[in-house]
């Protein structure tokens, strides 16, 4: 149905309930009808609860669909049975009490990303494509007290959403992660990014193209030899789901502390997989200032929590240091992501976050600490079509006056095809092997800098 009008003569249009795509017009008709008047009522009221915000909501349902079965029997047309007026009724209350209009987008299995330009709405598919969808918002301000009220209810504690903080970060109930911006933008914006995949195993990207066989099987090695890995790669390009992969090969007696701005790696929830694992979040600082926790405060929190192995979800600022410091000092096996357009760019990335860290260490400094604490940088690319490719692994050999030394001891192109590769170094050899990488894939043709698949 491409159209729902917003009133109640617009239920005259759905008799037939006991049809699937008939109730989900329903739904969401009642749940776009209840945001309105919700908007309305609540305008200018003080904050409200999300006790209280819900016992409105369900107030205001039932009104909507008293009002639409008395709206039939007056025309004597066919009102709603009793289960299916229950059903729609906490299917609209959860949409409005979640994430209120942008729920379906949420319930959608291909979307991965949603953008809210004002009252404009945005999607991108898993495919790459992207579509503009209907309006879900009558004004920015609706959209602005969405978030208000999705931050208020944070699990992870009370975020503001204001003038005063007009710049939100934060995971929602489903795993996913929010941005939300106003006041600094022309509109507010809105950007929810998704992981399809909140499990995923080396495997499981190898069948979806991400991985081929010989890739997959030297990043097993590395993990269970305990190389500490940078994972390389664009916005939106899969660094996170790859780390979650590379974590999946962590044996579960392993004691693992993970380290994030939002939550997104979830390896914590995963108790089978991991059973003895510690996530930690940062906070930003609360209204009078006070009460920042930084990346690199956790990084140094985590070094006293005795764990097997540390992963930062994102590398990008203070935190640097301090984490090239624990991969060098023991804790070897650990994970990090950084934003860069190809693998030899993370170390210019490195260093020159390490030169803004609080320790403010000099190119040579920084480059002997790079070499001491990464083994590997794996990159990923994303392609137009929507889908990752590991394109690149490199070996870090070590290091030269201000210049990290390394090889790229795997290459893929965009269209899955291997290239010429530099032979790896024995010490990385001699690892992978007694992780049980079997050396003799070697392609017989190495002087051509070739892999054997």
């Amino acid at each position: 149905m491409s159209e729902i009008e917003v009133s109640v003569g617009g239920a005259d249009r759905f008799l037939d309930p006991q049809r699937a795509e008939r109730e989900d017009a329903w739904t969401t008709w009642v749940a776009t009808e209840a945001g309105r008047r919700l908007s309305e009522l609540l305008r200018g009221a003080e904050d409200t609860d999300a006790d209280e915000y819900r016992r409105q909501a369900e107030r205001v349902i039932a009104q909507i669909l008293d009002e639409a079965a008395r709206t039939a029997l007056a025309q004597g047309r066919a009102v709603l049975d009793a289960r299916t007026e229950e059903t729609i009724a906490a299917r609209a209350l959860a949409q409005v009490c979640g994430m209120g209009p942008l729920q379906p987008l949420l319930d959608d299995p291909d979307i991965e990303n949603i953008n809210c330009n004002g009252t404009q709405v945005w999607v991108r598919y898993a495919d790459g494509t992207r579509e503009r969808r209907p309006q879900l918002f009558e004004t920015s301000e609706q959209l602005i007290a969405l978030v208000r009220r999705i931050a208020a209810e944070s699990a992870t504690g009370e975020r503001r959403f204001d003038p005063g903080a007009p710049i939100l970060d934060m995971p929602l109930p489903g795993g996913e992660r929010m941005n939300a911006i106003m006041d600094v933008a022309r509109v507010p914006a809105v950007s929810i990014r998704r992981h399809r995949y909140s499990t995923t195993t080396l495997a499981q990207l190898r069948e979806l193209g991400t991985l081929d066989g010989l890739a997959e099987r030297l990043l097993r090695a590395a993990v269970l030899s305990r190389r500490n890995m940078v994972v390389t790669g664009g916005t939106g390009a899969g660094k996170t789901t790859l780390v979650r992969a590379l974590a999946s090969e962590i044996p579960p007696t392993e004691r693992i502390v993970t380290i994030e701005d939002v939550f997104e790696l979830s390896l914590d929830r995963d108790v089978e997989a991991h059973p003895d694992c510690v996530a930690l979040q940062a906070r930003p600082a609360n209204v009078e200032g006070a009460g920042e926790i930084t990346i690199a405060d956790l990084v140094r929190a985590a070094l006293r929590m005795s764990p097997d192995r540390v992963i930062v979800g994102e590398t990008r600022g203070h935190e640097t240091v301090p984490l090239l410091n624990a991969m060098s000092q023991g804790n070897d096996g650990s994970l990090t992501t950084l934003h860069a357009a190809n693998s030899a760019g993370a170390f210019t990335k490195l260093g020159a976050y390490a030169a803004q860290s609080a320790e403010r260490l000099p190119l040579e400094a920084t480059a002997a600490l790079v070499a001491a604490a990464v083994h590997l940088v794996v990159h990923v690319s994303a392609l137009p079509t929507g889908s990752r490719v590991v394109t690149s692994i490199r070996e870090v050999v070590g290091a030269e006056g201000q210049n990290v030394v390394s090889n790229e001891i795997y290459r893929r192109d965009r269209t899955g095809e291997l290239l010429p590769a530099a032979p790896p170094s024995p010490a990385t050899v001699d690892a992978l092997a007694e992780a049980g990488f079997d050396v003799s894939q070697l392609s017989a043709t190495m002087g051509m800098g070739g892999w054997s698949a």
